[in-house]
């Protein structure tokens, strides 16, 4: 039996939308949003990834034509919401607020019934800034949120388990005494159910504080091998840090950890999940 193949799309769409209930007062509504409370419209360029899987058909050597996703990501996402006022003029969104999970839900709604049958929706992905983005998994029936962060550190690659001749083999040019340095990225993902009052299945502003405090704060600008404790008597390579940050974060944030990731570099990328 052949396997299947995913395939995705991405298309972009520019809404405008607005966190605030109007049954509410503005002092609830500043207490239910925070920040991001206005009753006036902000927008976003909205990317989104639509993955859909299938069987190669032999005779075009395709799961399914590329144009035929393209023309009902066109329809049924893009000419819905492109230069719309989300809250205004999507019937969907008169009743769910426009959070980024609410969005992926109203994707999800209109692609699956439009996709011609020998295909199926697998995962969505939808950015709505460089710093925060959503997905969708049909396997799990999972939605989780994405919030991505910075720091600069440097650090040296070295084992005190190991000889001077065997660090400078093992570990190259960042066995460099003085250390060497990156600017990482970090990216938090949560999941659970969204708040029915606010669309949303994490406080940010929350969020945004535990990961500073226990993170971002406590990295940024370090030499984590002389700095931190947690580096003092063993490598600070970036599956220790990413280690690390696990374990600082379970438990701690407003919502359940389902993945950690660091960026040591463009190339170099390494995870854990839940």
């Amino acid at each position: 039996m052949t396997r299947a193949v995913q395939m995705t799309r991405r298309v972009m769409f520019s809404s405008g939308h607005r966190y605030w209930r109007p049954e509410l007062t503005e002092a609830e509504n500043r207490q239910l949003f925070g920040r991001w409370a206005s009753r006036y419209n902000h927008g976003h360029n909205y990317h989104l990834e639509a993955t859909v899987a299938g069987h190669v058909d032999p005779p075009t050597g395709m799961v399914v034509n590329i144009k035929r996703i393209d023309d009902i990501l066109d329809q049924v996402i893009v000419d819905a919401c492109d230069g719309k006022s989300l809250n205004d003029e999507v019937s969907f969104f008169k009743s769910e607020l426009p959070t980024v999970e609410n969005i992926l839900r109203f994707c999800r709604e209109q692609i699956i019934p439009a996709l011609p049958a020998e295909v199926s929706l697998t995962e969505i992905k939808l950015e709505e800034t460089p710093n925060l983005y959503g997905e969708w998994h049909e396997k799990t029936q999972m939605t989780t949120l994405t919030r991505t962060y910075e720091f600069a550190a440097a650090h040296r690659l070295h084992s005190n388990a190991l000889s001077s001749e065997v660090n400078e083999e093992l570990f190259g040019k960042c066995n460099n005494p003085s250390g060497h340095g990156h600017n990482y990225v970090l990216e938090v993902t949560v999941t659970g159910q969204p708040d029915p009052q606010t669309g949303m299945l994490v406080d940010l502003g929350r969020l945004d504080e535990v990961v500073n405090a226990e993170v971002v704060d406590r990295y940024d600008h370090k030499h984590l091998n002389l700095d931190l404790p947690e580096f003092a008597d063993k490598p600070s390579s970036s599956e220790n840090i990413v280690s690390e940050i696990w374990s600082r974060l379970d438990g701690k944030l407003p919502a359940k950890l389902q993945r950690v990731r660091l960026f040591e570099t463009a190339r170099s990328v390494f995870t854990i999940e839940a």
